[in-house]
């Protein structure tokens, strides 16, 4: 039985599976929202002010490279400290999460190259499916309440967390502009500098911010995705505890941007990229290459990269089940892990950069996709029997 300490103090885990879920709902409500008005008499108010400039860059440009570089700025803080102390501290916490991460992602790429081989230009879009949403998929977990053990929603976590570290990766690798080596170098000299910092204990975070900033800016001139800048502040952010307040600066970074995270930067950027007009479309363009690829990528391939390499890794005793799940509990999971809304919706932006029309083709499969992931996932899950949590 719980104390009453530990009910006034739920865990961090509980608090963080909580607040998630909950931004997920908030997600679910502005991406529905946003598709109402992109198709009502708001719609030219809707689309002219998404590229209305301010400061040099449209109202779009600010939020999908300034606002979600704190969104990653928040991965990283969580790559960091899951890596180093929580779920993803140890190599066989690591095994089940990572395995079915590495096939979640190369399924859905492989589905989403079937449907597009014969064409160059949309090829790019390979990775658009490989993404999960944590605070969708957790919005969708937390409506089935008691039907889903914790260590199913813990496991959640910490795939959609390598499932990030592989996204940014992407981003990095395969979908960065032509280089200023300049701006680059100044990028690397202020990387050197927070390192530095880190090194020698300096744990105040206006320092490290300050310098983020900066960084930010540089990043952004150098051809690489300003939000990458976020991911290297993070690493960049201690994780010990500071002598002098007894309290570590990434946890203290990390509490206090998370509501804002969850509550208004993707919800911002869900309203801002998932109003897609269907004025002139007909059901035959959802059978296009690039909206059927990434829809059967992220419903198909999610859960058959995720549930075949699991079921793989435990048949050959490298992983084992997460406590008090089934099978089909487990398989339920894997199915919402193809719901793959913001860093899908960011990856299809970066693939085809000067292309509106595919733009909108990549909101199409991912809605589609997402969707049914969702439902059918939520589907498998209310199937099983209703449970009592500790």
């Amino acid at each position: 039985m719980s104390s009453p300490a530990a009910s006034a103090n739920p865990s961090f885990i509980r608090r963080f599976l909580a607040s998630e879920a909950a931004g997920g709902i908030v997600l679910m409500a502005m991406a529905l929202l946003a598709l109402i008005v992109a198709n009502s008499p708001a719609s030219a108010i809707y689309f002219d002010t998404l590229h209305a400039y301010i400061g040099g860059l449209s109202v779009l440009h600010w939020i999908n490279d300034a606002l979600m570089a704190v969104f990653f700025l928040m991965v990283g803080l969580e790559i960091k400290r899951d890596g180093l102390t929580g779920q993803l501290a140890t190599w066989p916490q690591r095994a089940l999460p990572g395995l079915g991460a590495l096939g979640g992602m190369a399924v859905p790429a492989l589905v989403y190259l079937a449907f597009n081989l014969g064409s160059p230009e949309t090829t790019r879009g390979w990775a658009i499916p490989a993404a999960t949403d944590i605070a969708f998929a957790l919005g969708v977990l937390s409506l089935l309440g008691s039907r889903v053990p914790t260590s199913l929603k813990v496991f959640l976590t910490a795939l959609a967390i390598i499932d990030d570290l592989g996204a940014v990766l992407i981003i990095a690798l395969f979908y960065t502009a032509d280089l200023n080596l300049v701006a680059l170098g100044g990028a690397a000299v202020v990387t050197a500098i927070l390192v530095g910092m880190n090194r020698f204990g300096v744990h105040r975070l206006p320092p490290y911010l300050a310098l983020g900033v900066v960084l930010w800016v540089l990043v952004f001139l150098s051809g690489i995705h300003a939000t990458l800048a976020g991911v290297v502040l993070a690493m960049t952010i201690p994780l010990s505890v500071d002598k002098r307040t007894g309290d570590s600066s990434l946890i203290r970074l990390e509490h206090a941007i998370h509501p804002y995270v969850a509550f208004l930067i993707v919800p911002i950027f869900g309203f801002a990229n998932a109003g897609v007009s269907f004025a002139g479309f007909t059901p035959a363009a959802l059978l296009d290459p690039v909206p059927l690829g990434i829809a059967a990528g992220l419903f198909v391939g999610k859960q058959a990269g995720i549930f075949g390499t699991a079921l793989l890794a435990i048949r050959f005793g490298i992983a084992r089940l997460p406590d008090g799940a089934t099978w089909r509990e487990f398989y339920g999971v894997a199915v919402l892990c193809g719901i793959g809304f913001t860093m899908s919706l960011f990856i299809g932006l970066l693939a085809f950069p000067t292309s509106p029309a595919l733009q909108d083709e990549v909101k199409l499969g991912v809605i589609m996709g997402s969707v049914l992931s969702g439902l059918f996932g939520a589907a498998v899950l209310l199937a099983a029997p209703p449970r009592t949590l500790a």
